[in-house]
């Protein structure tokens, strides 16, 4: 499902929605969503705890530099992983309790310098770039529902070209 509109701003927002059935197909679209991915791309991970956030992130990841193990980064809060030139960042903001302590973590160096995947990124407040993938995780009737939507005409383009299984 697609939906296009304007923001407050006149901008584009495109939002299209993906249904992953099982973890596989949560796989299987992290992977897709990797194949689009370029330096300084920030994909924004929103859900409750289960949604499978995490699930993405270690196959997106794993698409990209085929790493053996990508551990969440609960405790450690944040990793990073090489893809050639480019570097992978994978945040769990989870235990902030203020937006500026993402600063303790390179969280500059990584919107600016590489692709960052981050989870609970409502903890970074004001300082979340605008320009996104916003990926939204519900759970409905134990599917994974995946709204994503893209804020800028560069990423909507990219976001068209993924199919829905």
């Amino acid at each position: 499902m697609e939906n296009c509109s304007l923001s407050s701003k006149g901008e584009a927002v495109f939002t299209k929605t993906f249904i992953a059935n099982n973890e596989q197909e949560t796989i299987r679209l992290a992977e897709r969503f990797a194949s689009i991915a370029r330096n300084k791309d920030v994909f924004a991970l929103y859900g409750t705890l289960g949604v499978g956030k995490s699930v993405f992130s270690r196959a997106f990841i794993q698409k990209l530099t085929q790493a053996e193990e990508v551990p969440s980064p609960t405790f450690t809060l944040v990793q990073n992983y090489s893809c050639g030139d480019v570097e992978i960042y994978h945040f769990d903001l989870y235990r902030l309790k203020t937006p500026e302590e993402v600063f303790e973590l390179g969280f500059e160096e990584a919107i600016y310098n590489g692709i960052s995947l981050i989870e609970w990124p409502e903890k970074a407040g004001y300082l979340l770039p605008k320009d996104i993938f916003k990926v939204n995780i519900t759970i409905r009737d134990d599917k994974r529902i995946f709204e994503v939507t893209a804020f800028s005409p560069d990423k909507v383009s990219r976001l068209e070209k993924i199919d829905a299984d």
